[in-house]
Parts: C-alpha cells; sequence; structure tokens
C-alpha cells in the first residue's frame, strides 16, 4: 500500500510538494515527453550545425606554446578536426585573477584531450595571454590539455573569447565550421546539466521557479568561492576550481599562496 507522506509545517519555502509514488510517476512521465521532445530537437540542431557553410583562413598563423611559436595547422595533430576553447586573458592578474568563467569552463573540460583524440578530433585552449603569464597559470592548475597563445592575431584565431569554436583541416587548409559563446557553451560543463535536474536549480535570479521558493542570485554567482567553499565575490575568494586543483589545501589562502608575480 503507497501512502502519501504528510507535508510539515516547517517545510522548505518554495519545495515541490509531496505526493505518493504514483502521482510522482504520472508527473515524471508527462515531462518525460517534452524531455523527449527537446532531444529530438537537439539532434535536429545539431544536425543543421553539421549543414552549416566554413570560412578559410591561413592556417599558418603562428601560436605560442610550450615549445614555443608553431603553425595553427599543428594543433590538429595529423587529425581533420579540431575543437578549442578561447579562454580570456586579463594581463598582470595573478592567478586569481583570471575569468572565473573561461577557468571553471577550461577546468571542466581538462580531460577532453584523450576522449576527444579517440574520436579523431584534437582540443586545445588558445588565449590571448602572453606565453610567460599562460604557462604559469596552466603549470599552476595543473593542466595537462595543449595551451597556446594567440596574441596579437585577429579572428577566428584571436578576437573574441570565451567561446568554442570548431575546425576543419583538409590537408594544409583550414576552415573555421563553427563557434558559440555565452550559454552556448554550456555543453562543455557537466555541472549545469545536473544543476538543472536538481529541484533548486542553478539559484539563478532567471529562472523560472515555484511560487514561494527563494529569489535567485546573479548568473553564475557560485563560480568564485573562499576557502571553506563559500560563494562569495570578495577579497579572499578565487575561481572555484583552484581550490581543487592538484597541490591545493584548505589552509592555503590568498595571502600565503599568492601569485605569480
Amino acid at each position: 500500500m503507497t501512502t502519501t507522506p504528510s507535508d510539515p509545517a516547517g517545510a522548505l519555502p518554495g519545495r515541490p510538494p509531496v505526493v505518493d509514488l504514483a502521482t510522482w510517476q504520472a508527473a515524471r512521465d508527462e515531462l518525460l515527453v517534452r524531455e523527449k521532445a527537446h532531444t529530438r530537437e537537439g539532434d535536429a540542431i545539431a544536425a543543421a550545425r553539421r549543414r552549416l557553410p566554413m570560412v578559410e583562413f591561413d592556417g599558418t598563423a603562428e601560436v605560442v606554446g610550450a615549445d614555443g611559436p608553431v603553425p595553427f595547422l599543428d594543433l590538429f595533430q595529423g587529425r581533420e578536426e579540431l575543437v578549442v576553447y578561447k579562454h580570456m586573458w586579463y594581463d598582470g592578474a595573478p592567478h586569481q585573477g583570471q575569468c572565473e568563467g573561461c577557468t571553471t569552463m577550461a577546468w571542466h573540460l581538462k580531460d577532453s584531450v584523450g576522449y576527444l583524440g579517440t574520436r579523431g578530433v584534437s582540443f586545445a585552449v588558445l588565449t590571448p595571454g602572453r606565453w610567460d603569464e599562460v604557462a604559469a597559470f596552466t603549470a599552476f592548475m595543473g593542466y595537462t590539455q595543449p595551451w597556446y597563445s594567440v596574441r596579437g592575431l585577429d579572428e577566428p584565431l584571436g578576437g573574441g573569447m570565451a567561446a568554442l569554436s570548431c575546425f576543419l583541416r583538409e590537408g594544409e587548409r583550414v576552415f573555421l565550421t563553427y563557434s558559440t559563446t555565452g550559454r552556448g557553451n554550456e555543453p562543455a560543463n557537466g555541472c549545469f546539466g545536473l544543476l538543472d535536474m536538481t529541484p533548486y536549480g542553478r539559484g539563478e535570479a532567471w529562472e523560472d521557479n515555484p511560487e514561494g521558493r527563494p529569489e535567485g542570485r546573479h548568473p553564475c554567482w557560485y563560480w568564485r568561492s573562499d576557502v571553506d567553499g563559500a560563494a562569495t565575490w570578495g577579497p579572499d575568494s578565487r575561481p572555484v576550481p583552484q581550490w581543487t586543483r592538484p597541490g591545493a589545501t584548505p589552509e592555503k589562502t590568498l595571502g600565503r599562496e599568492g601569485s605569480h608575480h
């Protein structure tokens, strides 16, 4: 026999109503119809994306990496396809002063090299930062994916950052096939999808929430935290991934850990 639990008087504000399993399953099945339609529409959009035209550019343009200047063509590593994340950069800033969003995105993409490589796709991070600063930052973060400075280069290698771009190589010819930014970057961050499955979501002001739910905060309010993991944009905060990078310990604070300057 299935019973309906009682809703206590002190329930959290705006929380989902408590029902029996059969009622929950009926509501879940109804939502599943919409989820499947969303999946199919996503597949259709991906199919249209694969049919976009592309633009050719000079693949011999030099970018600077760990081995010095190399032509952009080298980033393909002999493969036909390449995905890059274009990481914003603040010249002269300490590590904790670099872009929170780009740091979070690059952290989620740190294992992309291995899996994409098995699918015939190379991966790299491009940034307009000076290479000496970039090298220090990547060593601090423990990154192993290839990073390159595109300082002084125009689009599609330089120019706007905080974007994902895809390229195709035909011999010595290179083409830009796709680029996205803003919320278009979200598929690269699996945590967004997980948060969207939870009853309280991302906790952001733009979300459509049930009546009585506490007002959300500004977008991406949780991208910076203090040493205890509390979301904050105060003087002792830094991009969240920096607290969990290799070698980080809870005792290390901005004053003791410092920057690369």
